[in-house]
């Protein structure tokens, strides 16, 4: 199946991905980056697949999510009726679960069923044994229970059945997953549990304070629901996506882990959740951060683990093939040892957007934020890896020393707004030393255009973003210039390209193309909307919604070669930029 043809449940502490056809190929319990136990999206059945759905196999005719929730129905029309499985993972009390219910909605249907648990990244076969009437699936130190209406046979290392569903019939099926060691836990009631959750999701959805025009509410409303699931309930941890290796090129070796906690990610999730009335999501960040961060500024990482953990050695796993065989398979990330130093001005721009917009004071969080700019003025000079995590040389890339600039311009504001200590003088004395090294070694002016690092030639897309930090007016003319050269030299088939991706440049020290970012073509869409381009930004923007899958859901990025989502799916940074994108145009509407 393709990327796009898989829907996201979850319960805030893990995510399944359920494709259209009714198998859930990916589930990592108990939590986001533990090890998968249904892990065909990255290689076969025999990897470990849940399915279900009408005998012969065949993608469903419609599915759709419940309105505001994440509570996923899928429907299959046969010769002899119709059917309906509702999948969702309810809100956790202890342990995970993932619920699917089928439900006769007319005629008689016969249903099939498959289940290979395989725990450890589909590596480990369990042991499987009946216990009460119910499966058990054990392997070292992860046990699973499927809970079932009718009794599954064993043959073929997988367990299935058969059976008809008549209308009005509605049978529950449970996965739940707990430590193998701890006796086999209390069995839910899922009728309960489908009413809890979607008061849940309908309940938390109520309190958003979007107001753009109802063309846009379903796009941001997903988004939203779509950035809440990844957030990590016990921590306030928000991981990229629930996902590793999906590659941003079919086939290639661009396969990464997003199963963690990016620093940047996650602060432009927090910008997103604010700006549409959720505070207490940014409450939580912000004690994770502080948690995850304490110590030396500069042991300051770029990602953490969802409760904060630091060591995320990246490992190839060979026995798996990769998703359409793009190899390798990788779980961990090395990225977490290199410097970029944009995180910086992330976390103090999003630390000071959620003081401003109503977060209480917090005097720990003053201290480590005066220790990281003690270390922002003595570093911002050093080359990087940048944004996009480069795996070439350094370099000092106009972004990162854009967002060290932001560093110092928020701690002035932090002074000038809350009356806070801090040595502002020197701090605007080295913002504005800054600014202008930038604007010196960082501008061609013979093409008119920031380039992506000090002395290149290259472009880099997340130019667009200094006139929404506030480094230049969106009417400098070398805003203007740096916008129109990227749109005549980082467009591809009408979307914006991260960087320019070819066999001589090596930038990125990697083989291979890739697609086009979305966030990239999102921000230019806020642009866009910030020069006043109201029917060019809504038309782009457009594009940009029919690109998401039948349930609004948008991968990293978009391969115009192959009219596909390449990427880890769903990413939480093409969903906050479509939230910005559709705010900046509202204000134009």
């Amino acid at each position: 199946m393709r990327i796009e043809d898989y829907a996201l449940i979850g319960d805030m502490q893990s995510a399944a991905l359920v494709g259209r056809d009714g198998s859930i190929d990916w589930l990592c319990l108990p939590r986001f980056d533990s090890p998968a136990c249904f892990a065909a999206l990255l290689g076969n059945d025999r990897n470990g697949h849940w399915w279900l759905g009408p005998t012969g196999r065949r993608p469903a005719d419609r599915r759709r999510y419940r309105p505001d929730t994440l509570i996923l129905e899928s429907e299959w029309d046969t010769p002899t009726g119709t059917v309906r499985v509702i999948d969702f993972m309810p809100p956790r009390d202890v342990n995970p679960d993932v619920v699917r219910i089928v439900e006769g909605v007319s005629g008689t249907v016969e249903m099939s069923t498959q289940l290979r648990v395989r725990f450890d990244y589909g590596r480990i076969v369990p042991w499987m044994r009946r216990n009460g009437g119910h499966l058990q699936a054990v392997g070292g130190p992860d046990s699973a229970w499927l809970h079932s209406p009718i009794p599954l046979r064993g043959g073929d290392y997988a367990h299935t059945a058969t059976f008809e569903v008549k209308a009005g019939d509605r049978l529950p099926f449970v996965f739940t997953w707990h430590p193998s060691h701890e006796p086999m836990p209390p069995q839910i009631e899922c009728e309960d549990q489908l009413v809890q959750t979607e008061v849940m999701w309908r309940g938390w959805v109520g309190a958003c304070s979007y107001q753009g025009p109802d063309r846009w509410r379903d796009a941001v409303i997903r988004s939203l629901i779509t950035l809440k699931a990844l957030t990590y309930a016990p921590t306030g941890g928000i991981v990229a996506a629930p996902t590793t290796s999906l590659p941003e090129d079919i086939g290639g070796v661009r396969n990464w882990d997003y199963r963690y906690c990016w620093l940047r990610d996650a602060t432009m999730t927090l910008d997103a959740l604010i700006g549409s009335g959720y505070l207490e999501e940014a409450a939580a960040w912000r004690a994770w951060l502080l948690r995850a961060i304490a110590g030396r500024p500069q042991d300051l990482q770029i990602m953490y683990g969802v409760a904060g953990e630091r060591r995320l050695p990246e490992l190839e796993l060979g026995w798996l093939d990769g998703y359409e065989r793009s190899r390798p398979v990788r779980i961990g990330n090395q990225a977490v040892d290199q410097l970029q130093l944009d995180v910086y001005g992330e976390v103090m721009s999003s630390l000071y957007l959620a003081r401003t917009s109503g977060l209480g004071p917090d005097e720990r969080a003053w201290s480590i934020q005066r220790k990281l700019l003690d270390y922002v003025e003595e570093h911002w000079d050093e080359p990087d890896e940048g944004l996009w995590e480069v795996r070439g040389p350094r370099r000092h890339f106009v972004h990162s020393k854009v967002m060290c600039w932001v560093a110092l311009d928020r701690a002035v504001k932090y002074v000038e707004r809350f009356d806070r200590t801090g040595p502002a003088d020197r701090w605007r004395a080295a913002r504005d030393k800054m600014h202008a090294e930038i604007c010196d070694k960082g501008y061609d002016p013979h093409r008119n255009t920031f380039t992506q690092s000090y002395g290149s030639h290259e472009l880099d897309a997340a130019l667009l973003l200094i006139p929404m930090l506030g480094f230049l007016p969106i009417d400098d003319p070398r805003v203007t210039g740096t916008v129109a050269a990227i749109e005549k030299e980082l467009m591809a088939d009408g979307f914006v390209l991260r960087y320019p991706v070819a066999e001589d440049n090596d930038v990125d020290g990697l083989p291979g193309g890739e697609g086009a970012f979305l966030a990239c073509s999102f921000w230019l869409v806020e642009v866009m909307a910030m020069q006043g381009r109201k029917e060019e930004a809504a038309e782009l923007f457009d594009r940009l919604l029919a690109l998401r899958n039948d349930v609004g859901l948008l991968a990293e990025e978009y391969d115009p070669r192959y009219d596909r989502l390449v990427g880890n799916f769903p990413q939480a940074f093409s969903h906050v930029p479509l939230i910005h994108a559709a705010r900046a145009l509202s204000k134009l509407m």
